[in-house]
């Protein structure tokens, strides 16, 4: 076999029985989407070639966490130097954040990232404070425009991502279009400025403008070092929870469930992109245990990906939202309640596109597991 047929990573492996990191070398063969790992350390076979569908070579690149067989799979570096030449060498990370004038579309805004062939690896809601927005945005601080752009910024909600792709930077700029939104409708009239923003300051999205201001803006929202970021905007009152499963959130389907969501006139209050584990899956979804008899497929799809979870809030949240998932087996849904989230985008009971917390009473609990116990 060529080495063109083959990408190899080191990544690494929490074992929570041993209570240790383990590497292995893991291997990907394009030509039929087939995984191999090897153990570093014993210098033994650990997983031999096996075909799995679940991961695609969009998945694939530095700082990426990736699920094979319900194991989260953090890749740390490149194993050799043609996968580091081939995929590292253009692929790039970026900051991409929709501003308050634009989290009602972000459905919308999330649709063009994801049609553009970006990957959101990271993302998530917030609230900036005035203290936080003037540290982000210092470099414009003697700018005749800084006290309209803080005022602007801590005026609602914010949703940031980090979106991996080939020479991000300067691709999601493009997509952006020219800062100011009047002139974006006139020079690139399909760019998400001229979409969806007003003017120069109201335009929408932000972009970071070279790589190392991605390193730092991307840092600011997501630390890696554990440090403090601004804080999520759960509100913990008239709610309930939904979770995008992970087998949505890879087919891309997550812009369309979002605006489906908005467009029935749900608010979207707190939202956050999670790899959950074995262990709090089980934890989350407890009272099913011994009631659904899918219950150990449900841990399985859960920790098969990424999630994206949601804080819905409504007068009647958790009966209104509810029955706007629809039955849980999406072709019961389709035959009974065809325009439900479950009707348009599952495949199957297990694979139904969203979570919704089924009881009223556990609704607040469900939104705090993500919101306060996850996210601290």
């Amino acid at each position: 076999m060529s080495e063109e047929d083959r990408f190899a990573f080191i990544a690494e492996w929490y074992d929570p029985n041993a209570a240790i990191q383990r590497q292995y070398q893991l291997n990907y063969y394009t030509k039929d989407g087939s995984v191999e790992m090897f153990d570093i350390k014993n210098h033994r076979v650990f997983l031999r070639r096996t075909k799995y569908d679940e991961i695609h070579k969009e998945d694939l690149f530095v700082d990426n966490k990736i699920n094979v067989f319900s194991r989260h799979l953090h890749l740390i570096d490149y194993a050799d130097h043609y996968t580091s030449r081939k995929i590292g060498g253009k692929k790039e990370k970026t900051l991409a954040l929709i501003k308050p004038d634009a989290v009602t579309k972000m459905g919308s805004i999330i649709e063009a990232v994801l049609d553009s062939g970006f990957v959101i690896s990271k993302a998530k809601m917030v609230l900036l404070s005035r203290t936080e927005a003037i540290d982000f945005y210092n470099e414009h601080h003697s700018k005749s425009f800084f006290s309209d752009l803080i005022s602007f910024m801590t005026s609602g909600p914010i949703f940031a991502m980090e979106v991996v792709g080939d020479e991000a930077v300067s691709s999601w700029r493009k997509l952006l279009g020219p800062t100011n939104s009047s002139i974006a409708r006139s020079e690139l009239p399909q760019s998400i400025r001229a979409r969806f923003g007003t003017d120069g300051t109201k335009n929408a999205a932000h972009g970071s403008d070279s790589i190392s201001s991605a390193a730092r803006e991307l840092e600011f929202f997501f630390p890696s070092s554990g440090g403090r970021s601004p804080k999520n905007t759960a509100k913990f009152t008239d709610c309930t929870c939904c979770v995008i499963k992970p087998h949505a959130v890879s087919e891309g389907l997550t812009g369309k469930i979002l605006n489906a969501i908005l467009d029935a006139g749900f608010e979207i209050s707190a939202m956050r992109m999670f790899s959950i584990e074995k262990a709090n899956a089980e934890e989350f979804y407890e009272i099913y245990k011994g009631v659904v008899a899918e219950f150990s497929d449900m841990i399985v799809e859960l920790c098969s990906g990424p999630c994206i979870a949601l804080e819905i809030r409504d007068a009647e949240a958790p009966k209104r939202f509810r029955d706007f998932c629809g039955p849980a087996d999406p072709e019961i849904a389709r035959h009974l309640r065809p325009r439900t989230l479950r009707a348009c985008f599952g495949k199957n009971k297990i694979k139904n596109a969203v979570h919704c917390t089924d009881l009223p009473e556990d609704a607040l609990l469900e939104v705090q597991y993500f919101f306060k116990i996850l996210d601290s």
